[in-house]
């Protein structure tokens, strides 16, 4: 019985949960929070590995590259894709707000106001990725900060040359069994994720969402054109690989986005997923799924831009071009510095909205507004960043002839 269920193929297993969480949830109501301890274990588990898993690969991962000019390289490449989906991502997102109108005749008046604190400022977050204390920030999981110690780690392992060699195979044997320990917590993923959706679904409901179907419909519709539109033809059209091969073999890491709401706790099976199923080298997945789990917030992007417009629309704030011009740029600039956690969208609405002229008390209303709901659509705009992240994660890995083709256009034993 028990090989059985090793023989069935993780993804199955998850979605599996999946269904029968939400099926489980609907009908034991709020009974269904009782068992949340068990998806807040397989978080725990998987935020445990998180910080080591990010300092050994890529610190491994650095090493590997044999030459800073290929760091610089990746890191050009990467921040460059990144910024290229962010924008098209919050143009789909407005061109789809302003085509459907979410919020025209919507009174969100009656929502029960929430302060929020605002996003902390660009300038601020820069400053914060230099660790005053590595140890404190490998202690703390600051991930922007254990990223760029890791990052001179690794240059400094490179450039130090034969002397530093016993220092660069102890790296990359831990990174091999960080690497074993991830996959060892990824066995316990349908019971985390069969717990967190039954906890949800019996606390929330969709009833939740059946007061604000246009907002809702339009979000959703426009992670889809993104993840279809731009995700897929990266893989399609710029790197001429077969789309619907790359969204089968990364359905692992997209159903636990799906579930914890959280692109950094879903960083250990992302970078599993690049290296085991779609053919990415260690040095790239290391390096761009970190990075990209930090700055990479798509979904937010459309998120935080349709609800703007919804705003606007619901206050009649008449908004020209320029306006939306405004809600782009702050928008793409203000994603940086949102963490990747659950709700951090809600965080950017205070700036985004103030370019507007939103007052702060109409703020705290929209975001109560939002606040009951708020939770399954993070869930799919935290699909979106993963999937994303991916996506570039392969581009990069091609470009940089870090890339296995025939790993990536296997025939799936499924």
């Amino acid at each position: 019985m028990i090989n059985k269920w090793f023989e069935i193929k993780l993804w199955k297993r998850i979605m599996g949960a999946l269904v029968l969480g939400v099926i489980f949830g609907t009908l034991m109501g709020d009974m269904a929070a009782d068992i949340k301890w068990i998806g807040d274990v397989f978080i725990k588990l998987i935020r445990m590995i998180v910080v080591p898993l990010v300092f050994v690969t890529l610190v491994s991962g650095v090493v590997a590259m044999g030459s800073p000019s290929k760091l610089a390289s990746i890191g050009i490449k990467t921040m460059g894709s990144f910024l290229v989906t962010t924008v098209g991502a919050i143009t789909i997102g407005l061109t789809l707000a302003a085509i459907f109108q979410p919020g025209v005749g919507v009174s969100i008046t009656g929502g029960e106001p929430q302060t929020l604190a605002a996003a902390i400022p660009l300038g601020e977050r820069m400053m914060n990725i230099i660790p005053a204390n590595p140890v404190a920030a490998l202690a703390e999981g600051d991930i922007l900060a254990v990223i760029f110690f890791a990052l001179l780690m690794g240059v400094g392992i490179m450039m130090a040359g034969d002397d530093a060699e016993p220092v660069a195979k102890l790296m990359d044997s831990a990174s091999e069994v960080i690497l074993k320990i991830t996959h060892m917590i990824m066995e316990v993923a349908p019971f985390g994720v069969f717990a967190l959706i039954a906890a949800v679904a019996g606390t929330r409901g969709a009833g939740a969402l059946l007061d604000v179907v246009p907002l809702v419909g339009t979000i959703i519709f426009g992670c889809f054109l993104h993840v279809i539109l731009v995700y897929g033809g990266i893989i399609k059209v710029v790197l001429r690989l077969p789309a619907v091969r790359f969204f089968k073999d990364i359905i692992d890491a997209q159903l636990v986005a799906f579930s914890t709401s959280s692109s950094s706790a879903t960083m250990p099976v992302s970078i599993a997923v690049a290296e085991d199923n779609l053919g990415v080298k260690g040095p790239v997945a290391s390096s761009v799924i970190p990075l990209g789990a930090t700055v990479n917030m798509d979904g937010t992007a459309i998120y935080v831009g349709v609800v703007a417009v919804f705003t606007a629309q619901s206050f009649g704030i008449e908004l020209g071009l320029i306006d939306y011009a405004l809600i782009a740029l702050t928008t793409t600039i203000a994603s940086v510095g949102t963490a990747a956690v659950p709700s951090a969208s809600l965080f950017l609405l205070a700036g985004v909205l103030g370019v507007l002229g939103v007052s702060g008390e109409q703020t705290a209303i929209v975001v109560g507004f939002l606040l009951p709901f708020d939770r399954p659509l993070d869930m799919v705009r935290t699909t979106v960043n993963v999937t994303g992240n991916l996506a570039v994660c392969t581009a990069v890995a091609k470009w940089e002839n870090e890339f296995d083709e025939e790993e990536f256009r296997r025939d799936p034993n499924i």
